[in-house]
């Protein structure tokens, strides 16, 4: 498997062995080369499809240029040199820099041979963002008002997922490499869950903080914010109005201009990498959880002028029980209950903004030249994915790597995960038709959350498959090394070994929308001892630590979703995960 050709050196390891990059990082970096539209067989991208050839041939853009790479290995900029931390030990807790997390060596798959440092190749290195949840607040489906009976249902820092990400962008932007090789990344991948309510609105927010562009995070009334949190109810943090609600009574500030701040126009400038995208159950199905034949009634309701805020605790448990239960895949039971609390809904500005995509609109969306930033075109989709109706693909990352996009996604309604025996016999032909390079696998969801198995309405014959089914597919594979994913907002890392001998690791990373709002940084690596390691780095935001109460710009923005998600109620810090879970060597015996 190993063909990898030496182009460049690094000064990382004075008196060590060079380190060896791929001689086609130019072109990985450029937008790699399209193995599959996901449709069943090996698609050649057209002439108009193909990536660039050369990175000279699409210059990076003005102001998105990456600093000078430095001497590797570095830390800063990462969670090996400080993560946010509490200043004070109760109440609302007001965050500074804290020490960061050392790397953890794991051995659970291979053991870890003395001397690889000085022996190390470099075979890939890339980016992960996972669940963005770019958030439409004021959208009139929102289940907001469940937060009276389960308070993880609303959180107060929801306003401001969109500057969030923007600052997310800007730390990709800062960092000079790989932090253990100093090899050039290569691309940031998007495991799903981009958008919260599949409302286009959250779509053209998400394509424009991934590219560039200007933002405006508002629907309905264009001046003014019309949700929760000026509604006056106390179950809501009321951040710009004397209301003691809830979360005041747990510390909350008032912040006069609050909602006028979250609303405002917000610039990003793209990333100043190739971006690809997988796709997630919020980005599939209306909030998330109902499938995509649901009751036409939502759509209608979405662009509506009417929004219900309050319920009981009773109806609330009985609304959320049937959602984790999966007891109404079509909507028809939301249906009926908005309806049956019609009276008790408040105005708002209707907005046609606010309309449900499909799935081909994601996909338009994704090919459109507006938002192709560095590329590649399509990020990953191709218009034979859009002939095709398929939101799964490969592409090739280096000479010695390939990635491959999975829709985990059910059609059927529910928000855990299955895949269909159709993409699942694609998937093992592309594996085996690249056997001679390695492959990272990408999904939304986890193994252990992919349990759902409900047909899919518009193919009720491609049975669908577990996460341990398709477990079994991909140790088959000894070219597997990784399967990268999200949903679960945790950071989690889990080695899967089959009898055969076979084996690869699972890596799950945290949201950015639950603190400790992180993405991480993979690095592939051939020890040339007969074992590959994957480094695993995460990385927050661009905003700072510490927040101060008066700044309410784009930055001070990012910097308060931070520090608001830490003190959510029922905020579970456990979500960051163990040390193993996070900064990482991971070993794997060479194929």
């Amino acid at each position: 498997m190993s063909r990898i050709r030496s182009v460049a050196t690094s000064a990382a390891h004075k008196g060590r062995e060079a380190l060896e990059i791929n001689r086609r990082t130019v072109l990985a970096a450029a937008g790699a080369v399209s193995l599959s539209a996901g449709i069943g067989y090996a698609l050649r991208p057209t002439d108009s499809e193909a990536a660039p050839a050369a990175a000279e041939e699409q210059p990076v853009a003005e102001g998105r240029k990456a600093p000078a790479a430095a001497l590797a290995p570095y830390t800063k900029g990462t969670t090996l040199a400080s993560v946010a931390a509490p200043r004070n030990s109760s109440g609302y807790r007001r965050l500074g820099d804290g020490a960061g997390w050392s790397r953890v060596l794991r051995s659970d798959l291979a053991a870890a041979k003395s001397g690889r440092e000085s022996r190390r190749t470099a075979l890939a290195a890339f980016v992960q963002f996972t669940d963005l949840h770019l958030m439409d607040v004021q959208h009139p489906l929102r289940l907001e008002y469940v937060r009276v009976h389960d308070r993880h249902a609303w959180r107060p820092h929801e306003a401001l997922t969109v500057p969030g990400a923007v600052s997310l962008v800007e730390r990709v932007n800062a960092l000079r490499g790989a932090p253990v090789t100093g090899s050039p990344l290569h691309f940031v991948m998007t495991t799903g869950d981009n958008t919260d309510n599949n409302a286009h609105s959250e779509l053209e927010w998400f394509m424009k903080v991934m590219s560039g562009g200007r933002i405006t995070p508002n629907t309905g009334d264009p001046h003014h914010y019309e949700g929760v949190q000026n509604s006056g109810m106390k179950l809501y943090w009321q951040a710009s109005s004397t209301v003691r609600d809830q979360d005041k009574a747990l510390g909350f500030p008032h912040l006069a201009g609050y909602l006028a701040a979250a609303i405002r126009e917000v610039r990003s400038p793209g990333l100043n990498l190739p971006w690809y995208s997988t796709v997630g159950n919020h980005d599939a199905l209306p909030l998330g959880c109902y499938g995509s034949h649901a009751d036409p009634y939502l759509a209608e309701a979405a662009v509506a002028g009417k929004k219900l805020m309050s319920v009981g605790d009773a109806e609330a448990k009985k609304l959320q029980d049937s959602i984790r239960n999966a007891q109404d895949p079509k909507g028809s039971g939301y249906r009926d209950f908005l309806k049956a609390h019609t009276r008790s809904m408040r105005s708002v500005t209707a907005d046609e903004k606010r309309a449900p995509y499909t799935s081909a609109d994601y996909l338009k969306a994704h090919l459109d030249p507006a938002y192709q930033g560095l590329g590649p075109v399509g990020h990953g989709y191709s218009s034979a994915n859009v002939a095709a109706g398929t939101q799964y693909y490969a592409f090739r990352i280096s000479d010695d790597v390939i990635g491959i996009s999975l829709d985990t996604t059910d059609a059927g309604g529910h928000y855990d995960g299955s895949i269909g025996s159709v993409q699942l016999a694609w998937l093992e032909k592309t594996l085996r038709e690249n056997k001679d390079s390695y492959a990272v696998v990408f999904s939304h969801h986890t193994g252990k959350s992919m349990t759902n198995t409900r047909p899919d309405p518009a193919h009720p014959s491609d049975r669908r498959h577990t996460g341990a089914e398709l477990v079994t597919v991909l140790n088959r594979h000894a070219n597997v090394l990784a399967w990268v994913n999200g949903h679960i907002h945790r950071n989690l890392i889990t080695p899967h070994k089959a009898s055969n001998g076979n084996s690869f690791w699972e890596i799950t990373t945290a949201s950015h929308v639950d603190y400790p709002h992180l993405a991480r940084i993979v690095e592939l690596v051939d020890n040339k001892d007969g074992t590959i390691s994957l480094f695993t780095t995460l990385i927050e935001s661009a905003a700072p630590h510490r927040t101060d109460f008066a700044d309410l710009s784009q930055t001070g923005l990012a910097a308060l979703y931070r520090e608001l998600a830490f003190n959510a109620p029922g905020a579970s810090k456990a979500l960051a995960g163990a040390t193993t879970d996070r900064n990482t060597e991971l070993v794997l015996k060479k194929a």
